[in-house]
């Protein structure tokens, strides 16, 4: 097992199957010690997280919606190294908000994804990053998130 596989199990964290391309795209490219990895949508054990922060959602609710998209991150960046120990770092994310033209939080919604990182990587998933607001988003889920990671 390797040491981010133990720190999942410890963690208590089961990690989902990595989602299928809803489009003309691939989930993820590597590009020299670079994984780039497409924005993963807010999906939970009950389905797609719909909702607008600011309307029908909190900050919260938003949050753990951040983190269920970490953890399609993390699923897709297993699916294309096999091993989540080449992960040097977490490099950058990049936030999308689904929330009303007032609300202000996007950076406390997006933490629920940047604590995973913490959680998962330690020092090495402390990382850049962009929180902003959407209009709207696919199939109307709340959050999307994108990832960049350092590899070896």
């Amino acid at each position: 097992m390797s040491r981010i596989d133990a720190r999942l199990s410890e963690l208590g964290i089961t990690l989902p199957g990595a989602p299928a391309p809803a489009a003309n795209y691939v989930p993820f490219v590597r590009s020299g010690n670079q994984l780039f990895v497409s924005g993963q949508i807010s999906n939970g054990p009950e389905g797609l997280i719909k909702g607008r922060l600011g309307a029908d959602m909190d900050v919260s609710e938003g949050a753990l919606a951040a983190r269920f998209c970490g953890l399609a991150l993390i699923a897709q960046a297993k699916a294309a190294l096999g091993d989540l120990d080449r992960i040097k770092r977490v490099v950058k994310l990049v936030g999308f908000v689904n929330s009303t033209a007032d609300f202000i939080d996007q950076p406390k919604v997006i933490n629920g994804c940047s604590d995973l990182m913490v959680e998962v990587f330690g020092e090495a998933g402390r990382h850049a990053r962009s929180a902003v607001s959407a209009a709207s988003l696919p199939l109307g889920v709340a959050i999307e998130i994108e990832g960049i990671f350092e590899v070896e």
